[in-house]
């Protein structure tokens, strides 16, 4: 070897040797804030903080979706203002379609008029009367709606919709490709419930994720957990009324609405965690199984690779003290059977 390829060699092994010693300049960082009318907590390692990039991708979907928006674009289809709707619009709308079909019309993103005249948490029920909903049943079907060369088509201008359903997952997934474009490979990302995380902690432990256990708490106290999901990889959405309920013949019930009835739910599903490839799909599946109920969401689950659901369900057992019963789908213990 001549004396110039042993002084280049030597030279390369210190470089290398440099490498490996210097401490990892990256650290955690943690980003709060609120959108869509809700909180977010990201936790992050990286070079730098990213949180100006994350709060612009934040506010770029809620310029979409968010009906706490009034300029939003969602509002403003709603309003007729416009019918050009761009390319995140068209990728959660379409999903929402294949939902829809999927489920023979029980998730339908055209059930904002019904959810509007019952109000939040049913607190204008007393007021619902059969001919309010006869008139609004109309207005709710999402074979209604169509989009076509970047345009939204109605069968009539007083159908509106609400993407509430998919949109927090939707951002999830959209802050996880931020994400990879800045080669981040630890992360947890948590919109208004919906998650996705990866990697590992500070501690270089799993991510711990609680899953909340549904009671009757209307002051949202309570910080009971119903189970624990450690893990590197996950996609996770959680459909359901955490906090309180109604009661119909003295069971409890959830608040949801069907969309094909235009009544609450006759169930006694009350929450459901659902994990998927991705966090979108994850969050229309947890509200399809909401308004399914128990025994349909779990054949439901099926027909979707890679997805699987842990179901809350009200249990009048008087043995059993939590008064719930927990369900799961087929692959959900291969996943997570052994944790606590």
């Amino acid at each position: 070897m001549s004396r110039n390829k042993m002084i280049i060699s030597f030279l390369l092994v210190i470089v290398a040797a440099v490498f490996f010693l210097l401490p990892d300049s990256d650290k955690y960082y943690k980003n709060e804030g609120l959108i869509f009318g809700t909180t977010y907590t990201i936790q992050y390692k990286a070079s730098k903080d990213l949180h100006p990039e994350i709060r612009q991708a934040l506010l770029d979907m809620d310029s979409t979706f968010s009906l706490f928006n009034p300029v939003s674009l969602l509002s403003r289809l709603n309003r007729n203002e416009t019918d050009q709707t761009n390319e995140d619009f068209e990728t959660v709308f379409n999903l929402s379609r294949k939902i829809s079909r999927a489920t023979n019309g029980a998730f339908d993103i055209t059930v904002a008029p019904l959810v509007n005249a019952w109000g939040f948490g049913l607190k204008n029920k007393d007021n619902v009367t059969p001919e309010m909903i006869d008139s609004l049943l109309p207005l709710v079907g999402y074979s209604k709606v169509a989009l076509f060369d970047h345009q939204l088509f109605k069968e009539d201008p007083n159908i509106q919709l609400d993407l509430g359903a998919v949109a927090k997952g939707y951002a999830c997934d959209h802050i996880a490709k931020l994400f990879e474009k800045h080669h981040v490979d630890n992360y947890l990302i948590e919109i208004g419930g919906e998650i996705v995380a990866r990697g590992h902690k500070a501690d270089n432990s799993l991510w711990a994720i609680g899953i909340t256990r549904p009671q009757d708490d209307p002051t949202g106290q309570s910080k009971d957990v119903q189970t624990v999901i450690h893990t590197d990889s996950l996609a996770m959405a959680t459909s359901g009324n955490y906090r309180n309920f109604y009661y119909y013949n003295g069971q409890r019930r959830s608040h949801t609405i069907d969309p094909r009835t235009g009544y609450p739910v006759k169930h006694n599903l009350l929450s459901a965690t659902v994990v998927a490839p991705k966090c979108a799909l994850a969050d229309a599946i947890a509200t399809s199984c909401m308004v399914l109920g128990p025994t349909i969401s779990l054949q439901f689950i099926e027909i979707f690779p890679n997805v699987e659901c842990l179901l809350c369900v009200a249990d009048n057992d008087p043995n059993n003290q939590s008064g719930i019963k927990v369900l799961t789908s087929s692959g959900w213990d291969a996943l997570f059977g052994n944790q606590d």
